[in-house]
């Protein structure tokens, strides 16, 4: 059932197409969206990807005017790198096709499965942020 979640799921986000990018480059704007200002090495560790390969993806970035590099304040060899303005836009809008896109697949749905799959979805958010980041969030802060 999982499988079949997540393929069906890729297929609705599909249709919310993430061009100009590629996974790994939206991935890497996710990740500089809730972590502005980490430095390419930082980044390419949690892309688990090398410092070149990352530069490179950082320099296709820039070209499309996702992505801003500058120097560090407290040391000039080391580069910041910093989600731009555009880069904001384009997730945002992102999010809000993605978003779209659900949104049509849930108003098929019954009233009681939404309101089921709400409170599964919010207790597979709190048991995901507990294991990844050690937190628990409030239980109800319902968004759906």
């Amino acid at each position: 059932m999982t499988t079949t979640a997540v393929e069906l799921l890729e297929v609705v986000w599909g249709r919310a197409s993430t061009a100009p990018t590629s996974a790994s480059q939206l991935r890497a704007l996710h990740i500089l969206e809730h972590h502005d200002g980490i430095n390419l090495r930082t980044l390419a560790e949690t892309l688990a990807s090398t410092p070149p390969s990352t530069s490179r993806l950082c320099d296709r970035l820039q070209a499309a005017g996702f992505v801003e590099r500058a120097m560090s304040p407290e040391d000039r060899r080391e580069v910041r790198l910093h989600l731009s303005s555009r880069g904001r836009v384009f997730l945002a809008d992102l999010r809000a096709r993605r978003e779209h896109e659900l949104r049509k697949v849930l108003a098929d749905m019954p009233a009681a499965k939404r309101t089921a799959l709400l409170d599964g979805l919010e207790a597979f958010c709190r048991a995901a942020a507990t294991q990844i980041h050690g937190v628990t969030p409030d239980a109800d802060t319902r968004t759906a």
